[in-house]
């Protein structure tokens, strides 16, 4: 699948101008649309949560055109949300999430064809994640 990395990065400069917002709804979606994942935040501070969701965005926004480095940091972030309890079954409650949380936030800039690009890059984003929560003896 080819990703459309002049639509991503485009319409995420409108995301990282409601970053807060954009955050915030994500998780009051996550928790409201999906309950069983509260327990995985329990002893999460949400600001920093929020900051790291952000950040990670961000991450990930930023090396889109470097697909080496997009799947490198991909897995190890995939690695290291087994630590925190994540499973395969939570993936796609986070996107629906997220995609909710654009959706909300970027209005009229959330067009059909803006929309399927983000659904297209989380699939791919959670494939190669979970192919690094495989990885064994981390």
């Amino acid at each position: 699948m080819s990703l459309n990395i002049e639509i991503l990065e485009t319409s995420f400069d409108l995301v990282k101008l409601k970053s807060d917002q954009v955050a915030t709804s994500f998780y009051s979606y996550l928790f409201a649309d999906y309950p069983e994942v509260k327990p995985l935040f329990a002893n999460s501070d949400m600001t920093e949560q929020r900051k790291k969701l952000v950040n990670s965005l961000v991450v990930i926004v930023d090396v889109l055109r470097n697909p080496e480095e997009l799947s490198h940091t991909l897995r190890g972030l995939g690695t290291r949300h087994i630590k925190y309890g994540v499973t395969p079954e939570h993936y796609p409650m986070v996107g629906n999430s997220l995609l909710k949380a654009f959706e909300s936030n970027l209005g009229s800039s959330w067009t059909p064809e803006v929309k399927q690009s983000w659904v297209d890059a989380y699939d791919a984003i959670a494939d190669l994640m979970l192919d690094g929560a495989k990885v064994e003896d981390v």
